[in-house]
């Protein structure tokens, strides 16, 4: 008994490049998903750690939409004006204006590093 059926090679191309793109779709969509998360995850890493004065400077940092297109996503955390000028002086110290140096205070390049690990742990997880 052979009830094998035929299949025509064209259309099992079709079907597998249906697939293919099934799945690009889905990995484009988790991967945007997953740079969305981490970068609003890096803000609010580096806003709780900022150093606060006012508080100005913590609530001003933002995880903006910079481009988007089809295959592709870029984000950028950033601290609104006029704060942004703090940023450097604040992560790394500056110079006293009578002599001496203030000592920086790393919240931004933590928040960085604990953000890759993110992205790189929410993208795998998506594609597995």
């Amino acid at each position: 008994m052979n009830n094998s059926s035929k299949i025509d090679i064209d259309e099992l191309t079709k079907e597998v490049m249906r697939g293919l793109q099934e799945y690009s779709e889905l990995a484009n969509s988790e991967m945007k998903k997953a740079v969305r998360k981490t970068a609003n995850s890096v803000k609010k890493e580096i806003s709780a750690n900022a150093p606060k004065l006012t508080g100005d400077y913590a609530k001003s940092w933002r995880a903006s939409l910079t481009e988007e297109r089809s295959h592709a996503i870029h984000m950028t955390v950033h601290a609104n004006p006029p704060e942004y000028r703090l940023a450097h002086l604040l992560e790394n110290g500056h110079a006293k204006r009578g002599g001496g140096r203030v000592s920086g205070k790393p919240h931004i390049e933590p928040a960085e590093k604990n953000g890759e690990e993110l992205l790189e742990t929410l993208i795998r997880k998506a594609i597995s």
